[in-house]
């Protein structure tokens, strides 16, 4: 007696839609306000925490998470949420090497900078099943794509028109940070870094050449 089709199409899409607990290994490469943020939300979902920075977070540690070095956080992560600042030091940081290092079937997060990841490098990684899923909210090259409406013209990107090929991959243009409340932060900041200027009281936010300059952590050989 054969199966009625529309229960196997309805198997397979089933089999297609299953996803990953989020309970799992999150590897976190940067700290920081945001990155730390990140990776407490992650715990609260009984995520173990490796996270990889110049400088240790305390509280971080507290709430269980452990600092490694970046090539055990690349070889054993699930998850890896990039939250770095685009450095001469980070630029690429994900690339060919890193990506061969990392488990496959592993998800990768970025919402820093866009070129802190190799596109090109990500689209190898895809294709060869390597990279089992990533979430883009930066693009290298997003000043010519996300900022204004291209729904009727040709995306003349060939890296990103390969990469909104894959079922795998989400990008969100930028927008992940855009609401009412994070505005309203940027711009009390960026007058409040600018009034402390004008006053001669320094900034709220200083960044220094020492501080950019800073090599990131060498990965440990195997």
């Amino acid at each position: 007696m054969g199966v009625e089709p529309r229960i196997v199409e309805a198997a397979r899409l089933r089999i297609r839609l299953v996803g990953q607990e989020f309970g799992a290994q999150q590897r976190v490469i940067g700290t920081g306000r945001i990155g730390s943020v990140f990776a407490e939300i992650a715990t609260g979902f009984g995520c173990e925490i490796l996270a990889n920075d110049l400088q240790t977070n305390p509280d971080l540690c507290a709430a269980g998470a452990r600092y490694v070095d970046l090539h055990d956080l690349l070889a054993n992560a699930d998850i890896i949420s990039l939250h770095v600042p685009l450095t001469p030091q980070t630029h690429h940081l994900i690339d060919d090497a890193a990506i061969g290092r990392m488990k496959s079937g592993v998800v990768l997060v970025n919402t820093s900078r866009g070129g802190v990841v190799d596109a090109a490098a990500l689209i190898r990684g895809l294709k060869k099943g390597k990279i089992g899923g990533v979430a883009l909210d930066v693009y290298e090259e997003e000043a010519d794509l996300f900022f204004e409406d291209l729904s009727a013209s040709v995306i003349q990107d060939d890296v990103f028109a390969r990469l909104l090929t894959f079922p795998n991959v989400l990008i969100t243009g930028h927008q992940g940070f855009f609401t009412r409340e994070a505005m309203e932060a940027i711009a009390e900041t960026t007058l409040s870094n600018a009034a402390a200027f004008e006053r001669g009281s320094g900034t709220i936010h200083t960044v220094t050449h020492e501080v950019l300059s800073r090599p990131i952590p060498e990965p440990s050989e195997p």
